[in-house]
Parts: structure tokens; C-alpha cells; sequence
């Protein structure tokens, strides 16, 4: 009775109403997208985390109340509404998007910046924090700004570094730049200088420079239009995403995901050699594939497994192969590597089918000696060891066996 002395009934309605709203997570709205809108709202977010989920899955069904809950934290932090968006396709439902961005396992979070979509998915944590902390470190500048120019003198070389110089930083030239650097931060350290400290640098205009690994290598000048945001990717891109990169343990389900077949040197850790004449005939035998196939290398020490199945060992490397994801094809002989168009003809015969029908059938007739009899070869070719990086239900199998969540 006393209580209700103190709280006559519409001020008690009054603070259960506002415990409620202190204590109750609102819930949010995360924005579903199909064919209609998803366009439209990924290009206009500057950060999008997009969940790709399937009602059947159980792991989908435990991640939504995560996923609802981080957004609700980070609109506290970016509440405007393109500055970060959280979106979510039923992949069932939206087959045809789910094609289009290649998810094959569920749930996948996959991060868009301006609608591009980032090539490395989101793996961490499924929990609010973990989720909320990965988009404010998304959010975060990727510039580095250069307050004198002795600081480019004492850049750590060992990595690949994109310098601008910029007359000021409320231009169109910076905000190009900027919206490079935010997509490419993992593969470059990205740097800008600004009036007075930039003016030694840009007798010509603004400008941006490569410099590539190695102390002695020479720094490279962009040329192209400085607000084509087009031009300044593919250029940026080039100088800083390897042509031959290295498949480890860390990223191979990343490179499977990009859906190419692999041409990859086995080598031993220490073989540079083999490795620098790899990547000089990748170069200039076949530049022109570079968007038909993957080019890497790979530590035969750690990599044993795939070598089995090719029935090789790290003391038969330095081996090229070739995993196409349903089988893998030998180079026959290394020591042509530099012959004039072997190895390109190798990767060519893999897209004509050529690598999978003579493995099943011998020689093209077109191929054989005059004379020579055409031999059907009845056993398989060897199955594909990095396919077991590939999406498989929930797991990836070869490099570890987790459950997502």
C-alpha cells in the first residue's frame, strides 16, 4: 500500500514504461535484399556486412540474434544511414544472389564497401563483440598521414607502400584515393601528404606513387586520371595484389572462394630461385590469363598432402601443378618451364578439357606419333586436394574441421 502511495498508478505506468525501454534491447531492422534492391543499397553504403543465411540451418538460426544485436551497438556508433549497413539474403529464397557471390555454406558474412564486395568474408567471432569490433576497425581510416617527408625515407620496404600527394585533403583527387585505400588496405600500407609538406612532390599536380618491395626498387608514378575511380583501382590493384602469391593455411579458403583453378609451384621454403623463374614465366607467358586462373606457390613442407596426391613428395619439388577443383594435373617436367609457350600451353589445355580428357583417354589422336596406338587409359586422374578447401556444408575440411558458430 505504501508503494502505491509513493507511485500513484500513472506515474508507476510511466516507470515501467521507461525500465522497459532502458533495460529491453530494442530490435533491429536489418534490411533484406533481393534482386530488386540490392543494387541500389549496397552502392550507396560506404560499409555493408551482409549476412547469406538458410532458415534450415541451425548455425544461420544462431547467428540472427547476434547479427540484430551487433548492429543495434554499431548504429550507436555510425547512426547515419549509409555510413554502415547490415543486410541479410535468405539464400533459399535468392538463389540467383547467392550464385552471383558464390556462397556455398551458411551462414557467410561477407563485407561490401561502395557495393564491391570484399574479397576477404568476415571469419571471426560469431558474438556481438567480436562482429561490432570488426566493423569500427572497417570504419577506421586506412591512411596513414605523412606530416614530414623524411618519414617516407624510413618506410618499412619490406612491404608495398601507395603514397598521394595532395594540395588538400577536401578534393575529389583524395576522395578517389580514399575509397581505393579503403578496399585495398590489406594488400597495401596506404599514405597522404598534404599542403605545404606535399608541394616538393607535386611540381605537376597532385600525384601517387608505388614503391615496391626491395630497397633499391624503383618507385612508380601513377598516370591516369586522378578522379577516375576506375582507372585508380585497376592501377592500385596491380601494384598492390601479387601476380604469383603464396597459398597458406591462413588464406586458402579465401583463394578458393575467388572460384579460379590454381597453377601452383611447389617449391622448398628457401628455393627462391625456382620461384623467381615461376613468377618471371608466369609474367610473360601468361599475363593474359590472369583473370582465368590463379597463380601461386606453395612450401612443399606444409603442403605434403596435395603432393600425395600427385604422388610426389617435397623431394621431387620444385613440381608445378594444376588443381582445377575436380582433379590436379602435373606439369611433366620442370626444367621446361622456361621453353617458349610449354607452360602456357599447359593452362590452355586445362580450359580446352584437354588435361581431363587425356587423362581418361590417352593422347589426342591429333597428338600421337605416327604409328603410335591410341591407348585408352582407364584409371582416374588424381582428385583435387584443395577442393577440400572449397565450402562443404558447414566445414572446410582440409585446412580445419570447426563448426561457424
Amino acid at each position: 500500500m505504501r508503494s502505491a502511495a509513493i507511485f500513484p498508478e500513472a506515474s508507476r505506468r510511466l516507470l515501467l514504461f521507461l525500465v522497459s525501454w532502458f533495460f529491453s534491447p530494442t530490435r533491429s531492422e536489418i534490411t533484406s535484399l533481393d534482386s530488386g534492391n540490392i543494387d541500389d543499397i549496397l552502392n550507396n553504403a560506404d560499409v555493408a556486412l551482409v549476412n547469406f543465411y538458410a532458415d534450415w540451418c541451425r548455425f544461420s538460426q544462431m547467428l540472427h540474434p547476434i547479427f540484430e544485436e551487433a548492429s543495434n551497438v554499431i548504429k550507436e556508433d555510425f547512426p547515419h544511414k549509409n555510413q554502415v549497413v547490415f543486410a541479410r539474403v535468405d539464400c533459399d529464397q535468392h538463389s540467383d544472389i547467392a550464385q552471383r557471390y558464390r556462397i556455398s555454406k551458411y551462414p557467410t558474412l561477407k563485407l561490401f564497401r561502395n557495393g564491391m564486395m570484399m574479397k576477404r568474408e568476415y571469419r571471426g567471432q560469431r558474438s556481438v563483440t567480436a562482429i561490432a569490433d570488426y566493423i569500427r576497425q572497417q570504419k577506421s581510416n586506412p591512411i596513414q598521414e605523412v606530416l614530414s617527408l623524411e618519414e617516407i625515407n624510413s618506410l618499412d620496404r619490406s612491404k608495398r607502400n601507395i603514397i598521394g600527394y595532395f594540395e588538400q585533403k577536401d578534393s575529389d583527387n583524395y576522395r578517389t584515393f580514399e575509397r581505393v585505400a579503403n578496399i585495398l588496405h590489406d594488400d597495401c600500407v596506404f599514405l597522404a601528404a598534404f599542403g605545404p609538406v606535399s608541394k616538393p612532390e607535386r611540381f605537376s599536380g597532385d600525384n601517387v606513387i608505388y614503391k615496391p618491395p626491395g630497397e633499391n626498387a624503383p618507385d612508380m608514378v601513377y598516370l591516369g586520371s586522378m578522379t577516375n575511380f576506375d582507372l585508380a583501382y585497376a592501377w592500385t590493384q596491380d601494384k598492390c595484389v601479387p601476380l604469383v602469391r603464396e597459398i597458406t593455411f591462413e588464406n586458402g579458403e579465401e583463394l578458393t572462394e575467388e572460384g579460379l583453378p590454381f597453377l601452383i609451384l611447389f617449391h622448398m621454403k628457401d628455393d627462391m630461385e625456382s620461384l623467381e623463374k615461376f613468377q618471371q614465366e608466369v609474367a610473360r607467358q601468361l599475363i593474359s590469363e590472369k583473370g582465368t586462373i590463379n597463380f601461386l606457390h606453395a612450401d612443399c613442407d606444409k603442403f605434403r598432402h596435395p603432393l600425395l596426391h600427385i604422388q610426389k613428395t617435397p623431394a621431387d619439388c620444385p613440381v608445378i601443378a594444376i588443381d582445377s577443383f575436380r582433379h590436379m594435373y602435373v606439369f611433366p617436367d620442370f626444367s621446361d618451364l622456361t621453353a617458349p609457350g610449354k607452360l602456357k600451353q599447359f593452362v590452355l589445355d586445362l580450359h580446352s578439357g584437354k588435361l581431363h580428357r587425356e587423362f581418361h583417354h590417352g593422347p589426342d589422336p591429333t597428338d600421337l606419333a605416327p604409328g603410335q596406338p591410341l591407348q585408352d587409359i582407364v584409371s582416374s586422374p588424381p582428385e583435387s586436394s584443395f577442393q577440400k578447401l572449397a565450402p562443404s556444408g558447414h566445414r572446410y575440411t582440409l585446412l580445419r574441421e570447426k563448426d561457424e558458430l
